[in-house]
């Protein structure tokens, strides 16, 4: 790479010194030089020549001294690397230069051996920065891209480390959250573009703030759905805990965007969470031309099937007994022993729920049943039912006492 270097002297004879000292150095394309008499000739070649490197001043010059052209060169957003020369008995001008942000000093008569060796560093120093604004704008454009889809603390700590990121899995332990609103490709057919494209913009927006407020990273946005890691790619020993909080807040929010939307006229569907941890590959898949990180793994394809299993159970969250064991102090309700969509073997569920939804007497009446239903009790039957009659609205609650009017019996259940 050529260095370029505007030097900036109004002595006639420099520039063809310069030329003959720096002849191999200019053969051998290593440095090039453009000259300038005095300041205002200099700001003028800087302006119609944007890839100088450096700038060689003297400070006594007409019309603009070196000084000045210092000053400006410094209120620039590049801030050109200057070496100051003047004479020796000038040391207060040097001196100035120097605190005004010059890198390095020279003396006159000029030492064209002193010349070439400061170049050198000064060459030197610039590649530094140049690698430094390179790094620094790097980092910029991938935290613009992460930002899409991480927290911005964690979006931060990625753009510093762009081989967390690289085209490769990782396999590791994870959460897992998928949402999904319930009949939204039906609503979408009922509804005007300009009512839609807000609509959905708006709902986005909320989920994925509450997820970064976790977070949580966003892999995938299809539609209204979207697919939630916790613990990738950074580690989050509470990654189970933090799914349990999003997916709680998440929840809140969409009841209270649902509301708000019906007030409105928009019938929009419950939003339906699933929830699962385990092991998954991790990593970005999106081949050479795209950023797509994501998860694959069996822990997956659980929590897809745990989110489609709320509909048939009537609840808007549905998390794993996996999840549920790593989460400190797990408070929810049991919902039975699952036979997910595609396996044969029983996965155990609940219900999550808040500190005060939980300690709420209408938890422990439907808890008492559930007990009842778990130890083959026929009791089980009338306690779900006296369950029903108070609190009509508990749709899990009213889903086990149609399967026992209906002749079944614990707490295994097929999914359809």
């Amino acid at each position: 790479m050529t260095a370029r270097i505007l030097v900036v002297d109004d002595e006639p004879d420099l520039e063809a010194l310069i030329q003959q000292k720096f002849r191999h150095q200019i053969r051998d394309g290593s440095v090039s030089f453009l000259f300038a008499g005095d300041g205002v000739d200099a700001l003028a070649v800087l302006k119609a020549n944007r890839d100088v490197d450096m700038v060689v001043t003297d400070i006594n010059m007409p019309r603009m001294d070196g000084l000045l052209l210092l000053q400006k060169l410094q209120e620039n957003e590049e801030k050109l690397s200057t070496i100051i020369v003047s004479a020796y008995g000038d040391m207060a001008n040097i001196r100035t230069a120097m605190n005004r942000g010059a890198f390095d000093f020279l003396t006159k008569p000029i030492d064209f051996l002193d010349l070439e060796k400061t170049i050198a560093k000064t060459i030197r120093h610039v590649e530094v920065l140049r690698e430094a604004r390179r790094r620094q704008a790097e980092a910029e454009r991938a935290h613009a891209s992460l930002s899409r889809y991480f927290s911005p603390n964690l979006a931060e700590r990625l753009a510093s480390d762009v081989d967390a990121i690289a085209l490769c899995g990782q396999r590791r332990e994870i959460a897992t959250l998928f949402t999904d609103i319930a009949s939204f490709t039906a609503l979408v057919e009922t509804l005007e573009p300009d009512v839609l494209g807000p609509l959905l913009n708006d709902y986005l927006t909320g989920m994925t703030d509450i997820v970064f407020v976790h977070d949580g990273t966003v892999a995938k946005i299809v539609g209204d759905a979207l697919h939630v890691l916790f613990g990738a790619p950074g580690e989050q020993p509470d990654h189970a805990a933090r799914a349990v909080n999003c997916a709680l807040a998440m929840d809140e929010y969409a009841q209270s965007f649902r509301e708000s939307r019906r007030k409105k006229g928009i019938a929009l569907g419950v939003t339906r969470i699933g929830v699962h941890a385990g092991p998954a590959i991790v990593g970005n898949f999106g081949g050479g031309r795209f950023f797509d990180y994501t998860a694959y793994g069996d822990t997956v394809n659980i929590a897809v099937r745990l989110e489609a299993a709320n509909k048939q159970l009537g609840t808007r969250i549905c998390v794993s007994a996996t999840l549920a064991a790593r989460v400190e102090d797990f408070r929810g309700r049991s919902i039975g022993d699952l036979i997910l969509r595609g396996r044969t073997e029983a996965l155990r569920a609940f219900e999550p729920l808040r500190r005060e939804q939980y300690e709420n007497p209408t938890t422990k009446s439907y808890l008492e049943a559930f007990a009842k239903l778990e130890a083959g009790d026929p009791a089980a039957m009338a306690g779900f039912a006296a369950h029903v009659g108070k609190h009509a609205d508990d749709q899990l609650a009213s889903f086990h006492l149609k399967r026992l009017l209906n002749g079944a019996t614990g707490t295994r259940m097929v999914m359809d």
